[in-house]
């Protein structure tokens, strides 16, 4: 901390407290240069988590925004509220995890298009269909292909035969 008074760079804590709201804490110095007595304010920098929207606004990332998006996209499927938490933790993680805190929409939408894929195909169609902005039936179509593709390859295992 510098001195206000003669710019001196070494200090000592003299005295330290919470403030009254408990947002910051009051510290009083003592220069080491001049001997004069100052005061400093610690605050937490609460720069929030950004999110850039496909039309490049940017807002504050919402934790409760992502998980409604997906209630919707599960509703009426076997899916537990706590699944859809851990979608949403690492949603959130990739944000604060962001150097410079902030995250495209796009990649928020492949994080959960990704575990929701793995998680409930009906309601991975459901969020794919809003999120990817299907112009017309065809890519609806087009993607329920690929989707019904992928699952056809997936070896299926065959329930063994008792042999007597």
């Amino acid at each position: 901390m510098r001195c206000p008074y003669c710019a001196h760079i070494a200090d000592k804590v003299v005295d330290s407290r919470e403030s009254k709201d408990g947002d910051s804490i009051r510290r009083r110095r003592e220069c080491l240069g001049c001997s004069r007595r100052f005061t400093s304010y610690e605050r937490i920098d609460e720069i929030p988590f950004m999110v850039v929207k496909k039309d490049g606004k940017r807002e504050s990332f919402d934790r409760n925004k992502v998980l409604a998006g997906l209630f919707r996209a599960c509703e009426k499927r076997p899916i537990s509220t706590s699944q859809l938490e851990e979608i949403v933790d690492e949603v959130e993680k990739n944000v604060q995890d962001s150097l410079d805190r902030e995250l495209v929409t796009t990649e928020i939408g492949k994080i959960i298009m990704r575990r929701l894929k793995t998680l409930d195909k009906v309601a991975y169609v459901r969020f794919a269909s809003v999120y990817l902005e299907f112009a017309d039936v065809s890519e609806f179509m087009t993607e329920l292909k690929v989707l019904v593709g992928s699952r056809a390859r997936t070896p299926v295992k065959k329930p063994k035969k008792n042999k007597k």
